[in-house]
């Protein structure tokens, strides 16, 4: 009983003095009891006690542990970063040289095919006619015709109040009556007197005079026909009529509008109803062009096109623009209407051109242009003209004479003096 009193106050002191190495409070470690108090204690065995303070030391080394965890991981992820910027650093695999890029190229040669002019330009009537008032004016009071109606030749259009005229016709018309009236009387005045002539009764110079009342009578009455004739021919005037068959195409006339002279054009009509296209030609396709040719027209929004034909080529040119004016005659169509749009093909003969695929033709602000491959596999650039296009591809009016090896479609990819190998399209 001795010893194993003397064990645990060993054991005890030696805790107290660790705690207060470890600066702990000696009161949580002084587990032992008085040692008046051990007596008559059973004997305790050696092992519980030594097990216990292991687990203390355990948890005083904890701490510790983690920090140099913490350590550890902070220099390997260090490591790992700068394994990735030397590597980074490294120079990579240099590739092998490589030789000049491959681009395709064709020989296009020279195929027939039609030389087509495209204009655009405006329909218009063939001949405008603008109808106004040509004598008194007076206010509108009846409309007979309106925009889009076909209208004969005399057709009335409009009616303008005559009221005032006719008055003025029926005064004229009783004057031509009295004058008619004098004229039979000087005239039977002037029987009776050459009837007494022979007997004495009346002088030849009464004869005379009644013979010059007579003639003054007869002219009275022609003077009042003629005012009679004139003011029918002013009353007629009053009445709007179509100088030509035609197309009305517009009414710019109201139902009580007062108008005259020079209130200028009443109404607009297209003789006969004939339409044509006005078009810019350029000046050096002017030359091409001829009169008779047929023209494919196609009015904006028309689902088909029109056949017409050249009937006049103006002959001056534009100073300013540079353009000439072909007119092309086109037939009546619904589709067909006067102040609209339209694209024209001309086909102005055949001749032999080269054809390139449209991934040949290139353009710039400078205008269109192909990439060709010269002797020494140098690329350069040519500047071309644009003929007619087809299905078959664009033909090429001037820049090629067909011998040329044109780059097909890599165009966009190589610039002037750049060295290619060409492949030659099959």
């Amino acid at each position: 009983m001795a010893a194993h009193v003397r064990f645990f106050e060993g054991s005890n002191r030696g805790l107290e003095a660790r705690a207060s190495n470890n600066h702990l409070e000696p009161g949580l470690m002084n587990m032992h009891l008085p040692s008046q108090k051990l007596e008559g204690l059973a004997p305790v065995a050696d092992g519980p006690e030594p097990k216990r303070g292991l687990a203390r030391d355990r948890l005083r080394r904890l701490p510790l542990q983690r920090v140099g965890i913490a350590v550890v991981a902070v220099a390997a992820l260090a490591a790992f970063i700068w394994f990735l910027v030397e590597r980074a650093k490294a120079p990579g695999p240099t590739a092998p040289p490589s030789g000049p890029p491959a681009v395709s190229v064709m020989v296009p040669g020279l195929v027939e095919v039609a030389d087509r002019v495209r204009v655009t330009g405006t329909i218009a009537p063939r001949r405008d006619m603008p109808v106004g008032v040509v004598g008194e004016g007076g206010a509108i009071v009846a409309i007979r015709a309106e925009a889009g109606q076909y209208v004969r030749a005399g057709q009335v259009l409009a009616e303008i109040d005559s009221g005032v005229q006719r008055a003025q016709l029926a005064q004229l018309e009783a004057a031509v009556a009295q004058a008619d009236a004098d004229v039979r009387l000087a005239q039977s005045e002037l029987d009776r007197a050459a009837k007494l002539v022979d007997r004495g009764f009346v002088s030849q110079a009464d004869i005379e005079r009644r013979t010059a009342t007579r003639d003054a009578a007869r002219a009275r009455a022609e003077v009042a026909r003629a005012q009679v004739r004139e003011m029918r021919e002013r009353l007629a005037r009053l009445t709007i009529r179509a100088p030509e068959a035609g197309l009305v195409l517009d009414r710019m006339v109201e139902p009580g509008q007062v108008v005259s002279p020079a209130s200028g054009a009443l109404f607009r009509i297209a003789a006969g109803g004939e339409m044509e296209l006005r078009a810019e030609v350029a000046e050096q396709d002017m030359v091409a062009l001829a009169v008779g040719e047929t023209v494919s027209v196609t009015p904006v929004g028309a689902a088909a096109p029109v056949t017409g034909s050249i009937w006049l080529l103006e002959p001056v040119i534009d100073p300013q623009r540079r353009l000439g004016t072909a007119r092309i005659a086109l037939p009546a169509d619904p589709a067909i209407r006067a102040g609209g749009f339209a694209v024209a093909d001309i086909e102005a003969g055949r001749a032999l051109r080269p054809v390139l695929p449209q991934s040949a033709v290139l353009a710039d602000p400078k205008g269109s242009y192909v990439y060709i491959v010269g002797a020494d596999d140098r690329v350069s650039r040519r500047d071309v003209k644009i003929g007619s296009i087809s299905q078959a591809g664009v033909a090429i009016a001037q820049g090629l004479s067909g011998t040329e090896k044109v780059i097909v479609s890599a165009g966009a990819f190589v610039r002037p003096g750049e060295t290619v190998t060409p492949v030659l399209r099959k």
